[in-house]
């Protein structure tokens, strides 16, 4: 039994809504940096230099970007409002190394949102490479696992960024879709299906969960806010919330659902794919784009070892009144902003 009744649910934001063929030119998704904006990104980095030693005291007041913030305004309005995904490049890694790429990209970060913890650690400035985590380890989260493949999913905060400073061997090509589309179309053609997913599903908290508090958290794929839609969805942690017994057990109803979901997000005709090259960046809406990766290899006695620089970040596009309750600034995992570290 859903909480909301079928006919009450409607494709939202349709704007916002595109297929693979609508975003073929890349062109029109990735913000170029010229060599006067990569003149002014170093000068931005020596100046935040100048003001402190710790990059995560970098405010973008400390990073500034007189002709480039404007254009990142942009991008940013575009993720919330637009087609959700976009990319900026190029950085010169080799010239920079990766400090000081890292330092610009977390600066670059700073005029898109504000820094949103990724973990119980605090992590603000994380990293994405293999950390020794199996895939089938039930405290692993995705941005430890090496090699391995990443299905579709969300994370924890308005927009996820990635650095590339290295592309390893060979794969981990980076694939968003369009969920936002998945869910208007589910909502067209079988709405009972859709409400299902908007009651609360059981997430595994992958062992990061508040001192003595539950090992899973409650949230629906589907939230409606107004006219906006926010999704949030891991299949593979909602399936892993089924290890604990005190779990809600899933129904086949919520299965069947989530099954049909799944056919809309992985339909080829729904997916753009791009290999990140270093010194790229790619941003993502994760209320409206799911992102995943594909299999990769690394080499690591000849030092090729993919490794991605990653920004959970809350954006001013969105102000509290577009917003539902738990996706507020200070929501349910607040014990995870205890600390504020790099990774």
């Amino acid at each position: 039994m859903t909480t909301i009744e079928s006919s009450t649910v409607e494709p939202l934001e349709p704007d916002a809504e595109w297929r693979a063929a609508d975003v073929a030119d890349a062109s029109a998704w990735t913000l170029h940096l010229s060599d006067d904006h990569l003149d002014e990104l170093d000068a931005a980095l020596a100046h935040a230099r100048s003001v402190t030693d710790d990059v995560l005291d970098v405010t973008a007041a400390d990073f500034p970007l007189p002709t480039l913030a404007p254009l990142l305004h942009e991008f940013a309005d575009g993720l919330i409002n637009g087609r959700g995904f976009g990319r900026i490049g190029t950085l010169d890694i080799d010239r920079l190394g990766a400090e000081d790429a890292s330092w610009i990209y977390w600066g670059v970060g700073m005029h898109v949102g504000d820094p949103w913890p990724q973990n119980a650690k605090g992590h603000l400035l994380g990293d994405v490479r293999d950390q020794g985590k199996a895939p089938d380890d039930p405290t692993a989260r995705g941005n430890e696992i090496g090699g391995a493949p990443l299905t579709f999913h969300s994370d924890g905060s308005d927009l996820v960024g990635l650095l590339c400073l290295d592309a390893g061997v060979s794969g981990g090509e980076s694939l968003v879709a369009n969920a936002l589309w998945a869910h208007n179309e589910l909502a067209r053609t079988r709405p009972d299906l859709a409400a299902v997913l908007y009651d609360p599903l059981p997430y595994d908290f992958r062992g990061e969960q508040r001192e003595g508090g539950k090992p899973y958290y409650l949230v629906p794929t589907f939230t409606r806010h107004g006219d906006r839609l926010f999704i949030r969805y891991i299949r593979p942690f909602i399936d892993a919330s089924q290890r604990h017994a005190e779990a809600p057990r899933l129904t086949e109803l919520q299965r069947e659902a989530m099954d049909a979901y799944d056919e809309l997000i992985t339909d080829p005709a729904n997916r753009v794919e791009m290999l990140l090259q270093p010194g790229e960046m790619q941003f993502v809406n994760n209320y409206h784009v799911l992102h995943g990766r594909r299999r990769y290899t690394d080499d690591p006695g000849h030092g090729r070892v993919r490794w991605l620089k990653r920004l959970w970040l809350a954006t001013d596009v969105l102000g509290p009144d577009d917003r539902p309750a738990r996706y507020q600034r200070i929501g349910a995992m607040t014990h995870w902003g205890a600390k504020r570290t790099r990774a």
